[in-house]
């Protein structure tokens, strides 16, 4: 979710009902050398708790000293270890899912994390399934972590070498869940109302983490909570609504000047304006604009005839 679950997003899915959230990830050793610069990836407004704060990293002693400066400036409501990550830029530093190859180190990661910041900030871990189809871990991972004192698990459903294809395995997320006494958040291809229910009724995870899918469609969060509520679907946004809903969130990011000038912020909303424009009728001809839309006045303009 980098680049994606910035303060303004986070705004935007905790009106639409997300309940806990966390923010972009930061290394342990870009915290160390300049925590000035990498701040801003972990700010967040008071009203997004409850949030955590994630990091990668693959040094014990690192990991739990960029902890203690986030905790410390930030406070937030839980530090979160990404041993999940497939990004070969990552894992090419021995973080994020890399560490799924290295389960000792994971622990003592964890370890030294939980030991750092002792009762002052709970420490949770985000891990895959394992590395390969042939190495899977995930359980033997999430003892290891419960050793270290971590108190919460969330598990994505693949393996690292599927990256995001294939289909998430629920049955190995549903096993960890089982033989842990921390709560394990499952999380993979959940993309409805209907997905929520399902993995709730028939596995015994303690919660259900959304990424892709929110990414497309925020409302998920509301849609799903009041299906479980009501066991009525909610429907689906207009046409109409979606395309304010891209309008709003541009405006918001822009007045905000997360991403600095009007300039900077459309290009990093182009990305996000395109998750939203996915399936709305006429679209699909605008794309290649944009991706290359330059002004909240621009984007108004192309989408005024829709």
């Amino acid at each position: 979710m980098a680049g994606v679950t910035d303060p303004i997003f986070r705004t935007l899915c905790k009106e639409a009902g997300a309940d806990v959230m966390v923010t972009e990830f930061v290394s342990a050793e870009g915290v160390l050398q300049a925590w000035h610069r990498n701040r801003r990836y972990v700010e967040f407004e008071q009203e997004h708790r409850p949030l955590g704060v994630q990091i990668f990293g693959s040094i014990p002693d690192h990991a739990a000293a960029a902890a203690r400066i986030i905790v410390d400036a930030m406070h937030p409501d839980f530090l979160d270890i990404n041993a999940g990550c497939p990004v070969p830029k990552v894992v090419g530093k021995n973080g994020g899912s890399s560490l799924l190859k290295d389960l000792p180190l994971l622990q003592d990661i964890a370890a030294a994390v939980v030991r750092e910041l002792g009762n002052d900030c709970p420490v949770t871990t985000k891990i895959r399934i394992g590395w390969d189809a042939e190495h899977i871990c995930a359980l033997e991972a999430c003892r290891r972590l419960e050793d270290a004192g971590v108190q919460s698990i969330a598990i994505h459903g693949r393996t690292r070498s599927q990256q995001y294809g294939g289909q998430a395995n629920w049955e190995i997320i549903d096993e960890c869940a089982r033989s842990v006494n921390i709560p394990v958040v499952g999380n993979g291809d959940i993309a409805s109302p209907e997905d929520v229910k399902r993995v709730r009724e028939t596995t015994a995870v303690a919660g259900v983490m959304i990424g892709r899918a929110a990414m497309n469609a925020p409302w998920l969060f509301r849609r799903a909570k009041q299906y479980l509520t009501t066991g009525t679907i909610p429907a689906e946004p207009t046409p109409a609504e979606r395309i304010q809903f891209m309008l709003r969130h541009t405006r918001m990011a822009i007045e905000s000047g997360h991403y600095g000038d009007e300039i900077f912020t459309m290009r990093a909303m182009r990305a996000r304006l395109l998750a939203y424009a996915k399936g709305i009728p006429g679209t699909k001809p605008l794309r290649p604009q944009l991706s290359r839309v330059a002004s909240l006045a621009e984007l108004q303009e192309l989408l005024q005839g829709l």
